[in-house]
């Protein structure tokens, strides 16, 4: 089974997803386009798994504050999301930042834009790569 890996950029901090993190996401939110961050989706310590210590941010802009952002807090990088509260089920959805792997092993993954500003709706997919956004 393959594996993506990504690294804060002084390594203190990084993510490992096992399988393939299929489509990944570009956000327009108030937050994600701050970050510049692209997200691949699955649950915590299932095929996502963080390891090392994380400073968080919790966003509060909403009535129900749903996520928290993890990132070093020694470089700053933005590591991943996780979700407040586990879904019914018991699992907690979390996404990882895949601008933070090499860029070779993410290059050719689509993107799926969300417009997480006005609609909070998938927009139509255009065929972009994460390679035709690394610039």
């Amino acid at each position: 089974m393959t594996a993506l890996k990504g690294t804060c950029h002084c390594k203190k901090l990084s993510w490992t997803l096992t399988g393939d993190p299929g489509s990944i996401t570009a956000c327009n939110c108030t937050l994600c386009r701050r970050y510049g961050t692209l997200w691949a989706y699955d649950y915590e310590n299932e095929r996502i798994r963080i390891n090392g210590p994380s400073q968080v941010y919790t966003r509060t802009d909403g009535a129900q504050p749903s996520l928290e952002i993890h990132f070093c807090p020694t470089c700053g990088c933005v590591l991943c999301w996780r979700g407040l509260k586990p879904q019914k089920d018991g699992r907690r959805r979390i996404a990882v930042n895949v601008r933070l792997a090499e860029p070779e092993a993410v290059a050719d993954l689509l993107i799926d834009h969300f417009d997480g500003l006005t609609t909070f709706e998938d927009l139509p997919r255009d065929g972009r790569c994460v390679k035709d956004l690394w610039f």
